[in-house]
Formats: structure tokens, sequence, C-alpha cells
């Protein structure tokens, strides 16, 4: 997997709280609240390099909008409206057009800073927006081939526990947790269920499904899943193709004899799954919709789509 090493193609600028820094000075203090308690709440965003040269974020408004409903899920107040965070996006990636002319992945984040200690704490938020060359989450080979996944002895947490709808920080230990277990054991990635033993999601992507009858299938939104723009993205390529999506629940061995499996998410992007608890999917191979949503979802991206030109906003 990709990660944010010294090697890595990263911005020399930061947007933190409403003006540019160098990246070495994008700090906090340790006595960061967030740092101790978990609150804040953050997004994935790219930016692709399209089919005429130009750089183009994909669905920036739809994004920054889910970071400011995340905000005030948790009550987090925050201190900078939706155009202001979209034009902090582009300004950053305007200033390293450059460096990140072939595409990057952006990281806006919301956190409360330092100041008064305890749960009880209300202090003032802090917000950055940071910039790198991220490729494929779960690796090149992984995109083109497919990934082994093994369900994880973790549970996605209960609605009442789990604030589903917003992209919270602190909620991303179970991931962690889940991640780390599945990977020690030699798979790429970990899918959680349910408390009720139901599929939920992966620990951080959606999961589709194709089973032997043709038809599509997608965890619905009274899951503890997140509601994810990539995962939506899909349903309307999926959709405006004319094929139908069934957002119901279903059992771990639904995938076990499913003939297709894909994860979604900005930063995995279209992954196919060839392997889930050391069953193999369907033929082993990227099936016939997964490879359709792929190339779909990447001409989308990169302008070749005029229909979903507005999910572009060009630097």
């Amino acid at each position: 997997m990709s990660s944010t090493s010294s090697s890595t193609l990263r911005a020399d600028q930061i947007w933190l709280d409403g003006k540019m820094v160098k990246w070495d000075e994008g700090q906090v203090h340790v006595m960061t609240h967030a740092l101790h308690y978990g609150l804040g709440v953050f997004e994935g965003i790219r930016a692709y390099k399209t089919h005429d040269g130009r750089l183009a974020v994909f669905r920036l408004r739809e994004h920054i909008r889910r970071l400011l409903d995340s905000a005030h899920i948790i009550q987090l107040q925050m201190p900078y409206s939706e155009d202001e965070l979209v034009e902090a996006c582009l300004e950053l990636l305007r200033r390293q057009k450059t460096l990140f002319a072939n595409g990057a992945y952006l990281r806006p984040v919301a956190f409360m800073g330092d100041g008064a200690m305890g749960l009880g704490a209300v202090n003032p938020t802090r917000v950055s927006v940071t910039a790198w060359d991220w490729g494929a989450y779960l690796g090149d080979k992984g995109l083109k081939e497919g990934i082994r996944a093994k369900v994880s002895s973790f549970t996605r947490m209960h609605v009442n526990v789990n604030m589903v709808r917003g992209k919270i920080t602190g909620q991303y230990v179970n991931s962690i947790l889940a991640k780390r277990e599945v990977v020690n054991a030699g798979y790429d990635e970990a899918i959680l269920l349910d408390i009720s033993g139901f599929v939920a999601e992966a620990s951080g992507e959606n999961i589709f499904m194709v089973n032997k009858k043709g038809i599509i299938k997608t965890p619905p939104l009274s899951s503890p899943i997140l509601d994810g723009i990539t995962r939506d993205t899909v349903l309307q390529l999926l959709r405006d193709s004319g094929r139908s999506v069934d957002e119901v629940t279903f059992t771990r061995d639904a995938l076990y004899i499913g003939n297709e499996i894909f994860f979604t998410g900005t930063a995995a992007e279209i992954t196919p799954v060839r392997e889930v608890d050391n069953r193999t999917v369907g033929t082993g191979q990227v099936g016939p919709i997964t490879r359709f949503v792929q190339e779909t979802y990447f001409r989308t991206v990169r302008g070749q789509e005029p229909r979903y030109a507005e999910w572009l906003t060009y630097v």
C-alpha cells in the first residue's frame, strides 16, 4: 500500500487555518484535544489529469458538504464556509499545479484544537488541507487483477455507537484494528459485518457484489456504512447504463458464492475482489460488470463522459 513517506511526492505547502504555510510548519501542539480524544472529521478527495491535459477535482463540493455535515453531527464548530473550503482546496492545487500535473490526493481535516482538556472541553476548531500523490490504495496489481479479502473478527459498530453519516477521525480505530488483523494474516483488505452478522463494508471502502443471477447488490444506507461518494457515483453509473442495483443486506456466504465483488472508495477507486476467506470469487478474474464500472469510472474522472461533466471542478 502506498503511504505518505518521505519519498512520496507531496505539496510543499499546507492550507492551515486560512493561510498557506510551508509543509514542515503544518504543526499542532501535543495537547491538541483531537489527538487525545479523536474529535475530528476529514475527507479524501482526488484530483485527476483529464484527457485534455487539465487537472480536475472529482465531486469536490460533495466532499466538502460531507465534511461540514460530519462536523455538524459531532457539534464541531466550523470556522469556514463551503465556498471557502472549496477555494482552499483549489488554491493549494493551483500553487502545486506543476507538481501534481498527473493528479493528487487532497486531505481536508477539521479537529478540536488545544486549550482545555477533558471530554467536556470546547476549544477552537483547527482546519487544514494537505495534498500528496497517492497511487492505487490497494496496489496497482490489485486494481487490475483483484485483491484477497478476509472477514474480520472486528464488527462494524452499531448505529447508536458509530455516527455512520459522519466521516469522523476517532471512529477509524475500528477500521485500523480490522485492517491490521487481516493484513497480518496475509490478506489485502478486511470486510466487516454489522452486529447482526450482515455484510457492512470494508475497512475503508463500500462493497458491491454480483450474484449468479447477475443481480447487483450493495448494503443499504440503513446499515452501519459510510454514505460513500464513490458508492453514490457507481450507483448512478450503473443505473444510467440500464442496470438495476438492489440496496439490501446480505450475508457473508452470499459473497462466497457470488460471481463478482468490488470495493469502491476515493482512495481505492474501483478495486475488484478475487477471493474472500480463501474462497475464489467467481472465476477468480475481474468480471464484466466490475470491468464496466472501472472503465466508466475512470473515463468519468478524466473528463471523457460529458454527461457527468458537472462532477468535475477544474483547477
